[in-house]
């Protein structure tokens, strides 16, 4: 497919600048960059919102998987950090 952009010469610039900088040409450089694009907006749409992501982790604090308790007296402090008060 052929897509034609009328681009301010500062980003044509810009842009031919670095293409000649990795090698390419202006044409192969900025389909690479409109490859790392839709690359990234997938990226960020396959992310939980906040929301979800709270809802994820209060529903895993409350039905643990089968975690046996440990006694209170399984870790002190003296074995933890020794001497060192």
């Amino acid at each position: 497919m052929t897509i034609k952009l009328e681009l301010d010469p500062d980003i044509e610039e810009r842009l031919a600048a670095e293409a000649q900088a990795q090698g390419l040409g202006l044409e192969e450089y900025a389909q690479r960059l409109l490859q790392e694009a839709i690359r990234l907006t997938r990226r960020r749409r396959s992310r939980a919102s906040q929301q979800e992501f709270r809802g994820f982790l209060d529903a895993l604090a409350s039905k643990p998987p089968n975690v046996p308790q440990l006694r209170a007296e399984t870790f002190t402090r003296e074995m933890i950090y020794g001497e060192h008060d």
